[in-house]
C-alpha cells in the first residue's frame, strides 16, 4: 500500500508544478522589485556621501620611486604577486612549463632606463604590433618620464606611458594568468604587487557570414561567429540601447572559457538574470566549449528529450528575444546564443515570423504545427491503422495497401524500422561526408535504399511515401534540439502503435502531455499562456499584426509589460499634409 502510495505521489508531482518547492525557481512579480530599487537608491546616496568624504593623496616626485616597498621580500603565489622581479619571473615560467613550452613570451625590459620590469604573453594570441609600439617602446623611452611628478609610478605609466586601448590592474597572479590566456599582456615592475594588464588581442577570427542553419528569404543576412567581442557588437549595433548590459563570467576550470550574460537593464526581472547567473557560477567542471554543453548543465529537465532553451545562430533574434525581457547567454567559441527563459511555441517560431505579413507568418506556423504532428505520429498511425485499425481505412486504399505488401516478408513494424534506420543513416552520413562526394548520398537513397529496396520486396511503395514525408515534416521543425526530440518520440510512437494500435498512440500522447505540462525553463512553464493561463499573446500559436501586439508575454513578469501604446500608429488618427494645408486654406468648412 505505501509503495502504491508513493507511486500516485510521484505521477501526481508531474501535474503539481504551482505547489512551489525549495529548490525549484519561480519569476517574481515585478511590483516586488519597486521598493528594492527604492532602498538601492538610498543606498547609492549613503555611498555617494561616504565617497565626498576621502582622503587625496600628495604626488610624490619621480626621484623618490626608489623607495616604494621593497623592503620585506614576499613570496610569488597564486594569490599573491611578490614584490620582487626575480620570483615573479620564477613564478610565470613555473605555471607555463617554460622553456618546454615555446608559446610563453617573457621579455625583460628597464622602464625609462631606469627600473626593472618584464612583459608576457602568449605568441600568436596577441597582436605584435600593438606590444612593440604601443607598449615596450614607449615604457624604454625615458623622455616620457622627465618631468612627470605623480603617486605612483604605474599609475603614471596606465594614464600617460602605455598607448593600449584598455588597460587595468590585477592584484593575484591566478587572475593575471587567466587574463594572459585569453590575449592580453601582462607588464611588471620591480617592488610593486599587482600586474598592470594590457588589452593585446590579435588571433585569427572568422568574418561575419550569412546564417548556415536558420536561413530566411527576408530579413537580416548576418549570423554569429566564434568571436565573443563580435558576437557582443553584433547584437549593440541592432540594440542601440544604453541599457543593454553585458556581463562577463568564467566557466570551465581548465579551459578557462567565458560567457556573457546579455540582458536589458530595468525591462527584464531582476529574479531572471540572478538565477541566469547563479546556474552558470555554480558549474564545477573542467572544460566548457560552446553553447551546447553550457545549456546541458544550466537547464531544467536534463532528462527531457525536448529542450527547454533556445539556441539561435542570428543576432536579430536574440536581439528581439532580450526586447522581450529574456536573456541571452553567449559563449565563447561558438556561433550559437542560448535563449532563456522560453516555452514550447517559441521553439517552433522562426526569424520570418515577423518580417513578413501576419496572414502569411501565420500560416507558416500552423505548417510548422503540422510538421510536428507529421514527424512525430505519421509512422505510428501507419503501424496502428495497418496492424490494428484495417476497417478505418477506405477499401480501395486498403487493397492498393495490401497488394504492395503481399511479398514483403517482414511485419509491419520490422518494415518500418528498416526504412527509419535507412532514413538516419543517410541523414547522419549525408553530415558527415566531405563536401566533394556529397552527390553520391543522394544516389545511394534515391536507387539503392528507395527504388531498389522496394524491387527486392524489402519494404512497400506505400511506406517509402510515409517516411519521406515524415522526413519533410523533420526538416520543417526550426529547431535543431526539438527535431531530434521529434525522431526519438518517434520510434515510441511506432512501438505503441504496434503493440496497442490507437490505444497506445493515446496512452503516449498523454504521457507526453502530462511530461511537458510539468516541464519548466528558468521558472516558465513550458505550455505558459495556456497552462497556466496567463495574460493573452498575440504572438502565440496565430501571429496577430504588429500594431496590434501591445504587450510583452505575461509569464516573464518583466519591469515594463508594455511593447507600445494601443495606438501606434498614429498617423491613422491624424489627417493627412495635404487634407490639413486644404482644411485650413478653406477656412475649416471641413471640419
Amino acid at each position: 500500500m505505501f509503495l502504491y502510495k508513493n507511486i500516485f505521489k510521484k505521477i501526481l508531482s508531474f501535474i503539481s508544478y504551482k505547489e512551489k518547492k525549495d529548490n525549484s525557481f519561480y519569476i517574481p512579480d515585478a511590483s516586488e522589485f519597486k521598493k528594492g530599487d527604492q532602498q538601492k537608491n538610498d543606498k547609492g546616496k549613503a555611498i555617494f556621501h561616504r565617497k565626498t568624504k576621502r582622503e587625496i593623496k600628495r604626488p610624490i616626485p619621480i626621484d623618490q620611486l626608489d623607495k616604494c616597498e621593497t623592503d620585506t621580500l614576499i613570496l610569488a603565489s597564486e594569490e599573491n604577486i611578490s614584490n620582487d622581479i626575480e620570483l615573479n619571473i620564477q613564478y610565470v615560467e613555473k605555471c607555463f612549463n617554460y622553456p618546454q613550452n615555446s608559446d610563453i613570451i617573457i621579455r625583460r625590459l628597464r622602464v625609462a632606463g631606469k627600473y626593472k620590469a618584464f612583459i608576457f604573453y602568449v605568441d600568436g594570441m596577441v597582436d605584435r604590433f600593438t606590444i612593440n609600439n604601443s607598449i615596450v617602446k614607449p615604457l624604454m623611452d625615458s623622455g616620457k618620464f622627465t618631468d612627470a611628478i605623480f603617486e605612483e609610478l604605474t599609475d603614471y605609466i596606465i594614464e600617460s606611458v602605455i598607448e593600449t586601448n584598455q588597460i587595468k590592474k590585477v592584484m593575484t597572479q591566478a587572475a593575471a594568468i587567466k587574463d594572459i590566456l585569453s590575449g592580453n599582456t601582462g607588464v611588471y615592475i620591480q617592488g610593486y604587487r599587482y600586474y598592470i594588464i594590457c588589452e593585446t588581442k590579435g588571433y585569427e577570427k572568422r568574418s561575419v557570414e550569412k546564417p548556415q542553419v536558420e536561413g530566411v528569404v527576408k530579413g537580416a543576412q548576418e549570423a554569429f561567429n566564434e568571436n565573443l567581442r563580435t558576437n557582443i557588437t553584433l547584437l549593440r549595433r541592432i540594440l542601440k540601447n544604453k541599457n543593454l548590459t553585458t556581463e562577463f563570467i568564467d566557466v570551465g576550470k581548465r579551459n578557462n572559457g567565458k560567457c556573457a550574460v546579455v540582458y536589458l537593464d530595468g525591462l527584464i526581472n531582476p529574479a531572471i538574470v540572478n538565477e541566469v547567473k547563479r546556474r552558470i557560477t555554480g558549474i564545477s567542471t573542467d572544460f566548457i566549449i560552446g553553447d551546447g554543453i553550457l545549456e546541458q548543465f544550466i537547464e531544467d529537465n536534463p532528462w527531457s528529450i525536448i529542450p527547454s532553451i533556445l539556441s539561435t545562430e542570428r543576432p536579430d533574434r536574440t536581439a528581439s528575444h532580450i526586447i522581450e525581457g529574456k536573456v541571452a547567454i553567449l559563449a565563447e567559441g561558438t556561433p550559437f546564443s542560448l535563449i532563456a527563459p522560453v516555452t514550447i511555441v517559441d521553439l517552433l517560431h522562426t526569424p520570418e515570423d515577423s518580417t513578413l505579413r501576419w496572414q502569411y507568418g501565420t500560416l507558416l506556423r500552423l505548417i510548422r504545427f503540422f510538421a510536428v504532428f507529421i514527424a512525430t505520429l505519421l509512422p505510428g498511425l501507419y503501424v496502428a491503422l495497418t496492424t490494428f485499425h484495417r476497417e478505418m481505412i477506405p477499401t480501395d486504399l486498403l487493397i492498393a495497401i495490401a497488394k504492395a505488401r503481399e511479398n514483403v516478408p517482414f511485419p509491419t513494424i520490422v518494415e518500418v524500422l528498416l526504412m527509419e534506420l535507412s532514413f538516419e543513416l543517410i541523414r547522419e552520413a549525408g553530415i558527415r561526408i566531405p563536401g566533394i562526394i556529397g552527390n553520391t548520398i543522394g544516389i545511394i537513397g534515391a536507387l539503392i535504399l528507395g527504388q531498389a529496396a522496394v524491387q527486392a520486396n524489402l519494404v512497400s511503395p506505400v511506406l517509402i511515401i510515409v517516411i519521406a514525408f515524415t522526413g519533410l515534416g523533420n526538416f520543417a521543425i526550426p529547431d535543431f534540439s526539438l527535431a531530434f526530440g521529434a525522431r526519438i518520440m518517434r520510434v515510441f510512437y511506432i512501438f505503441l502503435g504496434s503493440m496497442l494500435g490507437f490505444y497506445g498512440i493515446s496512452l503516449g500522447i498523454l504521457i507526453s502531455l502530462t511530461i511537458l505540462v510539468s516541464m519548466k525553463s528558468f521558472g516558465v512553464p513550458m505550455v505558459s499562456t495556456i497552462a497556466p493561463k496567463t495574460g493573452g499573446s498575440k504572438d502565440f500559436v496565430l501571429r496577430w499584426p504588429l500594431w496590434m501586439q501591445e504587450k510583452r508575454p505575461d509569464y516573464l513578469n518583466a519591469l515594463d509589460t508594455r511593447r507600445q501604446p494601443k495606438i501606434s500608429r498614429l498617423w491613422t488618427k491624424e489627417k493627412a499634409a495635404y487634407n490639413k494645408k486644404k482644411s485650413e486654406k478653406g477656412g475649416g468648412d471641413h471640419e
